[in-house]
């Protein structure tokens, strides 16, 4: 009981020094030991390699999970130590949404076969979003929060050590500077035999006082290199986050890649029934003699090259090889990006402005396509013919 009571006792003198440092050093009255230079470096680039980590932790948290609600729950899950339950993706939960209506409408129909079609691709970019979370969570946010709950502690831990072996030092050096004043002083009085008491108290006050100093001074120096070798550490961290960042920009790239994929493919699914839903009007009229559809104005048609030939039969092998018209030339934007499929077609760039043409016995559904010095075969379902 008296040993826990001296204890308690000398933690509380100690804990009293130190204040009492701390504060006359915040208010200009006594001095303080300053760290070197490379030392405050190191710990500059801890406070910003802490903060930044936090911040890009937090954001990237944002990226993968935009719902608030969400992410506290996540957090909660992973204070329990309990495994977060599978959640449904906004785009996985929009296709069953899709599929279920076409049920409803009926899969059988156009609008069915097209809810159903959409569905699909994405439950197929869900999928994608989920395996792009996941690997992001594990191979990058996991790496940056163990910094921050693991390395970062025991850093901030053996600072506070230091900030404290520094002030115990700090008060050492106050404690022997005021002993060898008042040393000083006595020394300087006459020499009396009523004195000699004080002044011999005095001298071991000092003494005591540099022992104090030296003791305080070894354990601040351990410290000091303690948590210097701590420090350098961040070095390694750095490279551990960058094979990290690495790892995240390729599952993100995949994912990316993986969803433009997805999109292509509706798109030329799209396409195919969009041509068989909705035909492209007639853009050149072969027979005169066919009367027309209604009293309006017809809209405005591209010219047929009438193209001379010994068989008036003929068609021509190569269309493309013909030469345009003269005039008559209609310009189209195209509506999407176009692979051509052999040499007589025209591959194509979606919002791109072409010149495009009609050919007698040319399917109805392509037309000539000229950029430049290239032309080709071009499907008219891909065009937007403009005035």
């Amino acid at each position: 009981m008296d040993f826990s009571v001296k204890k308690l006792a000398s933690d509380a003198g100690v804990f009293f020094s130190r204040a009492v440092q701390f504060t006359q050093e915040n208010l200009g009255q006594a001095e303080k030991t300053e760290l070197d230079a490379h030392f405050e470096n190191l710990l500059t680039r801890a406070d910003n390699t802490k903060n930044w980590t936090e911040k890009i932790l937090r954001q990237t948290e944002v990226l993968l999970q935009p719902s608030p609600s969400a992410r506290v729950e996540e957090f909660l899950y992973e204070k329990l130590d309990r495994k977060i339950p599978s959640r449904v993706t906004t785009a996985e939960l929009l296709g069953q949404y899709m599929t279920e209506a076409a049920n409803d409408f009926g899969p059988s129909t156009p609008y069915g076969q097209t809810l159903i079609k959409v569905g699909e691709t994405q439950k197929h970019l869900g999928t994608a979003e989920r395996d792009f979370i996941h690997s992001s969570s594990i191979n990058f946010l996991t790496p940056l929060r163990n910094f921050l709950e693991g390395d970062w502690k025991t850093i901030s831990k053996e600072r506070r050590i230091l900030q404290n072996r520094r002030l115990d030092l700090d008060a050492c050096k106050a404690r022997l500077k005021k002993a060898k004043a008042a040393e000083a002083k006595a020394a300087a009085l006459p020499d009396f035999q009523e004195t000699r008491p004080r002044n011999y108290i005095l001298s071991a006050s000092a003494s005591a006082a540099e022992h104090e100093l030296r003791v305080a001074q070894t354990e601040f120096d351990r410290q000091a290199e303690v948590t210097r070798l701590l420090l350098e550490g961040i070095s390694s961290t750095h490279v551990n986050h960058l094979r990290c960042l690495h790892e995240f920009a390729e599952a993100q790239a995949t994912y990316f890649a993986q969803s433009y994929q997805y999109m292509v493919d509706l798109q030329k699914q799209l396409g195919s029934s969009r041509a068989e839903l909705f035909p492209a009007p007639v853009v050149g009229n072969t027979d005169p003699a066919s009367p027309p559809l209604s009293t309006s104005p017809p809209p405005a048609t591209l010219p047929v090259l009438q193209v001379a030939s010994s068989n008036p039969g003929e068609v021509p092998l190569n269309p493309v090889e013909v030469p345009p018209p003269v005039s008559g030339t209609r310009k189209a934007r195209v509506l999407y990006d176009y692979e051509a499929a052999d040499s007589k077609e025209l591959s194509l760039s979606a919002d791109e402005l072409i010149t495009v043409y009609s050919l007698p016995g040319l399917d109805p559904d392509w037309l000539i396509g000229e950029r430049g010095n290239k032309k080709g075969k071009v499907p008219v379902t891909y065009l937007e013919l403009l005035s």
